[in-house]
Formats: structure tokens, C-alpha cells, sequence
């Protein structure tokens, strides 16, 4: 079996893993990124420069990894503006309603062995299962 080709996955789900604890053992804090951007929205005293740090740097090493390895997980030509936005907005909405992200519940709270983010990630997972299955199979877009 040729490892090789899940390297990038192994090594990215590494460096989440590693950036999560780190946060908790630094700063005290669940790497949910849905609540460390809205921290940064509607920031609280000495809040800014950690949430800002993190996000410069999940962007920076999303920017590394495209530059030096030249690897694009996937285009995004194919899909519809409309889609794309509405996703987006769904996913926050979702995100709003079910009080955390999929870091901060599938990654974080996972970790900490949270049954609401056990139940929160069964959720999202199911969720998008069905998603993908009536627009694939019902309605033959993606």
C-alpha cells in the first residue's frame, strides 16, 4: 500500500491536531474556528492578537502548502456562485444554531470526550451525507 498519496491528509490533520492542543495548553482555548472568528468580529480586551495570529496562520499555511507543493486539493470552476454563497450562509446558520463549528466540536470537543460534540458532529456528518446524496443522485449538479 502506497502511503504517499494520503500524506497531505495525515500531514494536514497533524498540524490541526498539534495547533489545537496547542491553543488549549497556551491560551486556554477550543480551536473552534466559527467562534475565533467571531471573536474577532465582536473582539473582547486582549482577544485580538491570538485570534488574529491563528487565522494568519491557518491562511499562511494553507498559502505555503499551494506555493511550494503545488497542489490544489480541487477547482472550484464547476460549481455555481449561488451554491457556493447559499452553502456558506447555510454553514453559518448551522454553525450559529448548533453552538460550535466542526473544529471546535469534530476536533476539539471530540477530543475532550463532550457528547454534545459527539451528537454535534454526528449531525453535521449525516447532514452532509444527505446533501451530497440529492444533489449527486436527485438532482444531478455536483
Amino acid at each position: 500500500m502506497n502511503l504517499t498519496i494520503y500524506m497531505p491528509a495525515i500531514t494536514g490533520g497533524l498540524l490541526i491536531g498539534i495547533s489545537a492542543c496547542l491553543l488549549l495548553l497556551f491560551n486556554g482555548r477550543i480551536a473552534g474556528l466559527s467562534g475565533i472568528i467571531n471573536g474577532l468580529i465582536s473582539p473582547e480586551k486582549n482577544e485580538i492578537l491570538w485570534r488574529t495570529v491563528f487565522i494568519v496562520s491557518l491562511l499562511g499555511g494553507a498559502t505555503f502548502h499551494y506555493y511550494f507543493f503545488n497542489h490544489t486539493p480541487f477547482t472550484t470552476d464547476t460549481f455555481s456562485p449561488v451554491f457556493m454563497i447559499t452553502g456558506g450562509l447555510l454553514v453559518g446558520f448551522g454553525t450559529r444554531m448548533g453552538g460550535g463549528c466542526t473544529s471546535g466540536h469534530g476536533v476539539c470537543g471530540l477530543g475532550r470526550l463532550s457528547l454534545r460534540s459527539l451528537i454535534a458532529t454526528m449531525t453535521f456528518m449525516l447532514t452532509a451525507i444527505i446533501t451530497v446524496f440529492i444533489f449527486r443522485h436527485i438532482f444531478n449538479i455536483i
